[in-house]
């Protein structure tokens, strides 16, 4: 009979713990949490010191009375959930459910699913740190009482179906924010010059940039001038004429340190960068290796350590297995004398690891015929980061030369690799493709060897052109930067957070960029006039500082919320009033009149954006759609490689009216072909050869179907996701969502999407 019951929340986990612990174990899960403040209701007894009003989550109580019955069964119970906060909160409200059976009950921890890592929790139980769950009480009563309150207000101002929070409202603001710098930039013309030279006794052809004019540097990045192109012209001419000798040389050796290993953050910026994963599916590939795969004769095998992390700290077993791995396979002259040991961010969690391979001889080669394609390609990002990290520096010789001539001075540099160190496993993605052009480019520039007083020839003189760019509109990895930097929300909300704003209709995404829609702007507007500290980037950082000093037992959560709540009591009240006015403020006259009344017409905002509406409102009422340059149904379509079925000729995305995308000829009017956006997913009824995409019901509800509608008739409300079921292998889960009434909490669950599979995963907290 088993002596103890073990309790994760994730099935996967729970089948790969059962494999570690055997017979003596019974390990059963709670597929996510079960208890949380009601989908109807506030929840929150604000006049009795906040006291949150917890139900079971629906569909819960079948877990929790399997789970009782198993208690029954043993002598004891640990619970085993992740070790942050979510996982202690987890952890506690089984806690008090299971307490009824009055069997003792352990906390354990651990940050990686294995064999060592299980048994030594197993034999150093805790308890549940009641610390941490109170601060996830906090943030969560904190999310109730700013969602459930300021979410209707928004409802009643723009459209039903809105939410506020205090990090996606944030996050919004960044991104109007940028798009506001854009809309206002200026841009400057500026011109470089770019002079080809050898020198008069060897010739090796180099370029050298004019960094100089007598005393004047360049004013964009040392080298631009800001002149036209009459004086660019004039310089080049005057430069001509001069005679180039060597002013200068400077050589020195360069020393480039390879980076830490990946903690949340890192991770989904550098899988935006380089696998072009939203931070959603970055996070739900990661939890799949954390909680365990099925390699071969091994079974289910947990393949990185936990991924919510804000440490860099690595655990000595395995700095030591790495360097033993570093020094077998590339050589003694790649490993340094010691470990190399990163510090962490203020804040950090040092108990948690970094996000790294639970073995580093597991090399991604190894596991490539077990894991999807995805699964491989995270692993190999995860593992190469982690190897490089302990390598030694690669070592460049780096060269400067000032060459004089006449007044003008023009500076060449370069740099030749004499030693790839760590970057022959790794290097760092960056958020500016043209930057690591610049960079790589100097790297290869390979200088000639003069000396100061050596002349050398002219062969060509370049002016060129540029303008001044706006600064660039966020991705998800450079805003996912941004937040972490402010300090605002946690690396691990971060994908949910994405996610909602760009769901809510806020935000869009055009080539990787986040924009603004019209909506995100309105909304962001009324919650700045409305409720300037929810949506105030410092005010959320210090919230999320005050959730850390509560997770460190050093304030009473109750506290906290006492302080918060007065003030925001009081901006819901004037809220209305205020954002009123902030929606009148935003109105503009027009340069069109109305065709009912003579009147001007005038730019306002609606539940669809921005629209012109009469100014003799409301004796005349007239209204009709604003149609601008940047509209998004007048936008040039774009290109793609997918060619029409019926004509062969190229498709092209278009935007409708209501903003939806869409593939359609473009043949267009002659061939009237259209077809929704490819999501991924191919269709799953046989002998049917379409693919699964976005369409919208006659009431403009979202569903999706096959793109050979009529023909196939396949159809769900339930939204494909591109990920293989990890049970039974079918092409892809859909997601199923569950949002609380006025909350910014969303229950979102994967599931098979086949009817003879049970697969179903909680992937957000």
């Amino acid at each position: 009979m088993p002596k103890s019951l073990v309790v994760v929340e994730s099935p996967a986990k729970a089948k790969t713990i059962k494999k570690i612990l055997g017979r003596d174990y019974i390990v059963e899960s709670s597929v996510g949490h079960i208890r949380d403040l009601p989908p109807k209701e506030l929840g929150v007894d604000i006049e009795n010191a906040f006291a949150p009003k917890y139900v079971l989550i629906r569909g819960k109580g079948k877990v929790v009375k399997s789970l009782q019955s198993e208690a029954r069964k043993v002598d004891s119970i640990y619970l085993a959930a992740d070790p942050d906060r979510e996982g202690e909160a987890i952890c506690w409200h089984l806690f008090e459910e299971l307490k009824k059976i009055k069997k003792p009950i352990h906390r354990i921890t651990y940050n990686e699913v294995t064999k060592n890592a299980i048994l030594e929790a197993i034999e150093k139980p805790g308890t549940i740190d009641m610390a941490l769950v109170d601060a996830q009480q906090a943030r969560r009563v904190l999310d109730r009482l700013v969602g459930y309150q300021i979410s209707p207000i928004l409802w009643r101002s723009v459209k039903p179906g809105l939410s506020a929070g205090r990090v996606q409202s944030v996050a919004v603001r960044l991104i109007c924010e940028r798009e506001a710098e854009i809309e206002a930039f200026k841009s400057e013309e500026y011109w470089t010059l770019t002079a080809t030279l050898t020198p008069t006794k060897v010739q090796h052809l180099f370029p050298a940039k004019l960094h100089k004019i007598g005393k004047k540097k360049g004013e964009i990045n040392n080298y631009g001038f800001h002149i036209d192109e009459t004086r660019a012209k004039e310089l080049a001419a005057d430069a001509q004429t001069q005679t180039y000798l060597v002013e200068k040389v400077q050589k020195r050796e360069r020393k480039q340190r390879p980076v830490p290993p990946f903690i949340t953050s890192t991770l989904q910026q550098e899988a935006s960068r380089k696998l072009r994963f939203v931070a959603k599916k970055t996070m739900l590939i990661a939890q799949q290796l954390y909680e365990g795969l099925e390699i071969g004769s091994e079974g289910s095998v947990g393949l990185i350590t936990y991924m919510r992390t804000d440490s860099t700290r690595v655990a000595q077993e395995a700095l030591q297995a790495t360097r033993a791995y570093i020094k077998e396979t590339y050589g003694a002259e790649y490993l340094p004398n010691r470990a190399v040991n990163y510090r962490s961010k203020k804040g950090a969690q040092d108990a948690h690891e970094a996000i790294r391979p639970t073995l580093p001889l597991r090399t991604p080669a190894d596991l490539k015929p077990y894991l999807s394609k995805d699964q491989y390609r995270l692993y190999e990002l995860i593992w190469m980061r982690f190897i490089a990290s302990q390598m030694n520096p690669a070592i460049f010789d780096g060269t400067t030369i000032d060459i004089q001539a006449g007044t003008y001075l023009f500076r060449a540099t370069g740099s030749v690799m004499k030693f790839r160190g760590f970057r022959r496993v790794y290097m760092e993605g960056k958020d500016d493709p043209a930057a690591d052009e610049r960079e790589s480019g100097e790297e290869n520039v390979n200088l000639p060897d003069v000396k100061e007083g050596d002349t050398l020839d002219l062969r060509k003189l370049e002016p060129k052109q540029h303008f001044t760019q706006p600064p660039p509109r966020y991705s998800e990895a450079t805003l996912v930067k941004m937040l972490e930097a402010k300090e605002v929300g946690r690396p691990s909300t971060y994908a949910s957070i994405l996610s909602t704003i760009q769901d809510r209709g806020y935000v869009t995404k055009e080539r990787g960029r986040l924009t603004p829609t019209d909506v995100g702007r309105l909304v962001n507007e009324l919650l700045k006039h409305g409720f300037p500290n929810i949506v105030d980037v410092e005010f959320t950082a210090k919230m999320e500082e005050q959730l850390d000093v509560i997770a460190d037992g050093k304030v009473k959560w109750v506290e906290t919320l006492g302080q918060f709540y007065p003030p925001f009591q009081t901006a819901l009240k004037e809220a209305p009033d205020r954002m009123y006015e902030a929606r009148k403020a935003m109105e503009k006259q027009s340069d069109e009149k109305c065709e009912k009344c003579g009147d001007n017409m005038i730019i306002k905002w609606g539940r669809y954006g921005r629209f012109l509406g009469c100014a003799n409102y409301p004796e005349c009422r007239n209204i009709k759609r604003l149609t601008t340059a940047d509209d998004a149904s007048t936008a040039e379509p774009e290109p793609t490689d997918i060619a029409c079925d019926k004509c062969d000729k190229p498709m092209v995305v278009r935007v409708s009216r209501a903003g939806a995308k869409f593939l359609s000829c473009s043949g267009y009017p002659k061939c009237k072909n259209a077809k929704p956006i490819p999501m991924g997913v191919d269709c799953p009824e046989a002998n049917c050869d379409g693919y699964i995409g976005e369409r919208r019901s006659r009431r403009g509800k979202v569903f999706y179907g096959c793109s050979n509608y009529p023909k196939c008739e396949f159809s769900t409300w339930d939204k494909p996701v591109s990920i293989p079921c990890p049970k039974c292998n079918a092409p892809f889960l859909v997601e199923k969502t569950a949002k609380s009434k006025g909350s910014e909490s969303v229950t979102t669950r994967l599931v098979c999407h086949t009817a003879d599979c049970d697969y179903t995963k909680t992937e957000e907290k």
